[in-house]
């Protein structure tokens, strides 16, 4: 692991570190901020997973989020949305390839070599956390917009016990029957839809639903709702009977001026969760 940068921040350090990734078989970069508790122990983890086009960097100095994380004493982890490099594969959309993985494990080529997000953000990355940096392993939490939401949501629903809380901003929340998933699905995974089930958010909703408390944040004005469904979403929750909150918030669109609104909001939610 190679230090890129570290800056105050907060009374903490914002750092961007890379690495050699054995899962993604390139190297990847992740944001981290760790607040000044962390200096005394190890600290709470939330995650942050981010959108389409999105790297490390977007969420890291758009959401504001470094300011609530240090109030309430939590480490920050930013990782990329995908496998980088001039070896990568990549398509000319923006929606697909670099920028895109979608958090899955690509089984088909030419994807597969590179793009394993799911192994990279459930089990590489992880474990190198917790091997370098002073956060602690029993105390996560997952949050995430846009692409980044239908990762957090389907990683905290597939490893009970490990996240204490989950939440979104503007969720990619039934993939499996959108645009924004059908075309990703079949490119990474196949043909066969079964196959994508696990990658989706209402689809595991309704199968067997999340162990915490979960927040849902969607603008009314996100001129891609009807590509996110979030209809689909709480009506899996309403159905399995799930705690959690949906909220729609009047007049904000798909913008980090929306998520950096409410950012207060889902580290305080998440805070009450880990420190409980």
């Amino acid at each position: 692991m190679r230090t890129i940068s570290e800056n105050r921040a907060f009374g903490g350090v914002q750092g961007v570190y890379a690495h050699d990734s054995d899962a993604c078989g390139c190297e990847m970069t992740f944001g981290l901020f760790l607040p000044e508790a962390a200096q005394e122990e190890p600290v709470p983890l939330l995650w942050y997973l981010s959108g389409l086009t999105c790297t490390h960097e977007n969420a890291m100095v758009k959401a504001g989020a470094q300011a609530w994380a240090s109030e309430h004493g939590i480490g920050l982890v930013f990782p990329d949305t995908s496998p980088r490099g001039a070896g990568v594969a990549d398509d000319e959309a923006y929606d697909l390839g670099q920028g895109a993985g979608f958090y899955v494990n690509a089984t088909e080529a030419p994807w597969a070599p590179h793009y394993q997000m799911w192994d990279y953000v459930a089990e590489e990355l992880p474990r190198l956390l917790f091997n370098a940096f002073p956060v602690e392993e029993e105390l996560q939490a997952i949050t995430g917009h846009s692409m980044g939401g239908h990762g957090a949501l389907t990683l905290a629903m597939a490893y009970p016990g490990r996240f204490r809380s989950v939440s979104a901003f503007a969720p990619i929340a039934h993939p499996a029957a959108s645009d924004w998933g059908r075309k990703q699905f079949t490119a990474y995974l196949g043909p066969d839809e079964a196959k994508w089930a696990a990658h989706d958010a209402t689809l595991m909703m309704k199968k067997r639903g999340f162990d915490g408390p979960l927040l849902i944040d969607q603008g009314t004005s996100d001129q891609f709702i009807d590509l996110l469904m979030p209809e689909a979403i709480a009506e899996a929750i309403a159905r399995r009977r799930q705690p959690g909150r949906i909220r729609l918030q009047k007049g904000y669109d798909h913008s980090y001026f929306f998520i950096s609104t409410f950012m207060e909001d889902h580290i305080a939610f998440h805070a009450e969760a880990l420190f409980a």
